[in-house]
């Protein structure tokens, strides 16, 4: 039996040898492959969850943006309504209707229709208000004649000449505030707008990035930027997780709440005067003429060219210079007197980041972007608020709206008086400020480019924070693990949401951060290059504005293509 058995094993040895081998094989083929789609279905696990981690910190980064602007705003709000005393020049107006009507006695017969424009509403907004549907009624303006005072002596005609000359100067000085300190609201909060995403949006890169080393290296995740000392005794605080220079950076918006808002007062002021001045208080005004008005208030101070918007600067407006960095920390609250006050220069994260943003702010998408915002916050307050409110126009209705009439009435729209107007103008100045919910700042972050822009700013000049530099000016590379670690912002993308093409081309765009690092990390001996003035050079400027400007492209291409078919 043995030996037969040995015979046919002898016979079969190869056939057998064959099996053996073809079913060791495909069991190891086998377990490769399960492996492997184990493998994959781990990855994409992980890249899934990588990339609903991102969109979720965009997008909670943007509504920080959003609070911040609604907690910032009402102390630029204040600024300015101090500054532009409309209410004031309205009582005085007022007194001066009484006072008048005390020496004449009883009021003139076209006067008797029209009632003096009160100060305050119950609701706190102080703004002029009228008691006739027409608003202050043009008899108003009329200077009666000096027999009308009653005694007609020489002394009565000089002071009633005297009040002639100062009402009609109230009125103008009336016209020039009013329009002035809405305008300057509506800039104020675009800028604050953009400024904010600019902050908020490089604050939120350097946490990401401090997420994925601490991933990385097997440490806790933080999610948020880091606004608490929570890490007194960690020296080490890369990458986004040093309180102390968040909150500096953060407090540089003082300049534009206390000192910005000023300068840019200013120039709206000087418009408005050019534009406005020629206007009298008894002239009927169109809503067209208003707008073109007011289109040409905004060529003088932003440009009438694309290239003069281009060249225009707006980062004294939002920065201060570099020999007031300290003093704006020191204003700000960044010290206490028995503590040295803090230098700008001492702190190189802090001066990457204020030199990043003025190489932000002095580009040419940002003008772009503060174009539009200033677009959309203009076109509510003339195109909704002054048309519907001042010349009754009824708003348009939305396009789709199955639910509304089919047939949209054509209302002639006649003149109406300039106090009605300035009336209008002056009630939305507190909108605009402190309005809840705040229209105009909703209406801004309709913008597609807004997000655009913000998420350009998220997702450009990583390289910078991989590469930090020195408190000696140099920089140091990083290690070959954060490289690999780093791979997950590339899922950058998708953070933006659907529809949303200008910022998913533009984000698609941004550079590989792996390769930056590995090519600096070639030579392993050389630890730390020469690292210059500023942390922007020129390429680097260079590569967000090409991102910008393809993303645009695309944007627009696709556009086309969708409105050709």
């Amino acid at each position: 039996m043995l030996s037969a058995s040995r015979r046919w094993l002898r016979r079969n040895k190869t056939p057998l040898a064959v099996g053996i081998g073809v079913v060791g094989a495909g069991y190891v083929v086998t377990q490769y492959v399960l492996g492997k789609i184990s493998d994959v279905r781990e990855r994409m696990s992980s890249d899934r969850i990588a990339r609903e981690n991102l969109r979720r910190r965009f997008e909670q980064n943007q509504e920080d943006c959003t609070f911040t602007v609604l907690a910032l705003l009402p102390t630029a709000t204040d600024n300015i309504l101090a500054e532009l005393e409309t209410e004031r020049i309205t009582f005085e107006l007022q007194q001066q209707k009484a006072a008048k009507l005390a020496r004449g006695g009883e009021p003139h017969p076209s006067e008797l229709g029209s009632a003096p424009p009160s100060v305050t509403d119950d609701d706190g907004r102080s703004m002029i208000s009228l008691q006739s549907e027409s608003g202050i009624h043009a008899s108003q303006l009329a200077i009666p004649p000096v027999s009308a005072t009653g005694d007609g002596t020489q002394d009565g005609g000089q002071a009633i000449q005297k009040s002639r000359k100062s009402k009609l100067q109230l009125w103008n000085d009336l016209k020039i505030s009013a329009i002035t300190r809405s305008f300057t609201l509506i800039y104020t909060l675009a800028l604050l707008t953009l400024l904010t995403r600019i902050q908020l949006n490089l604050l939120g890169r350097r946490s990401y990035l401090s997420s994925v080393v601490s991933l990385a290296t097997g440490g806790m995740e933080q999610s948020t930027i880091s606004l608490e000392n929570n890490d007194d005794d960690n020296p080490d605080q890369a990458y986004g997780n040093d309180f102390e220079t968040n909150r500096q950076y953060l407090t540089f918006s003082w300049w534009l709440l206390h000192r910005g808002w000023r300068q840019v007062m200013l120039k709206v002021e000087a418009a408005v005067k050019d534009v406005f001045g020629a206007l009298s208080p008894r002239d009927d005004v169109s809503m067209q003429r208003f707008s073109e008005l007011t289109l040409e208030v905004r060529k003088r101070v932003e440009g009438a060219t694309e290239a003069e918007r281009q060249a225009g600067r707006w980062l004294g407006y939002l920065l201060p210079p570099k020999e007031e960095e300290d003093f704006v920390l020191k204003e700000s609250g960044m010290t206490t007197s028995s503590s040295s006050p803090p230098r700008v220069a001492e702190s190189a994260p802090l001066r990457r980041l204020l030199d990043e943003t003025s190489d932000l702010i002095d580009s040419p998408p940002f003008s772009h972007v503060l174009t539009l915002l200033l677009d959309a916050g203009f076109s509510t307050l003339v195109d909704q608020k002054i048309s519907q409110q001042a010349f009754k126009i009824p708003p348009i209705p939305e396009v789709g709206d199955l639910e509304g009439s089919r047939i949209t009435e054509i209302v002639d729209t006649k003149p109406v008086k300039l106090p009605i107007v300035l009336a209008t103008v002056t009630r939305q100045a507190h909108s605009i400020g402190n309005g809840v919910p705040n229209e105009y700042l909703q209406a801004m972050e309709q913008v597609r480019d807004l997000e655009a822009f913000a998420a350009v700013v998220y997702s450009s000049n990583w390289e910078s924070e991989i590469s930090p530099m020195n408190d000696d000016g140099s920089i140091s590379l990083v290690e070959p693990t954060l490289s690999e670690a780093i791979t997950e912002i590339k899922e950058v993308e998708s953070t933006i949401p659907e529809g949303n093409m200008i910022a998913q081309e533009t984000v698609e765009e941004m550079p590989i951060v792996e390769n930056a690092a590995a090519e600096k990390m070639t030579d392993p001996d050389e630890k730390e290059v020469t690292g210059e003035e500023s942390i922007l050079d020129v390429g680097s400027a260079s590569n967000f504005e090409s991102a910008w400007g393809k993303a645009t492209e695309t944007s627009e291409a696709a556009t086309e293509t969708h409105e050709a078919s």
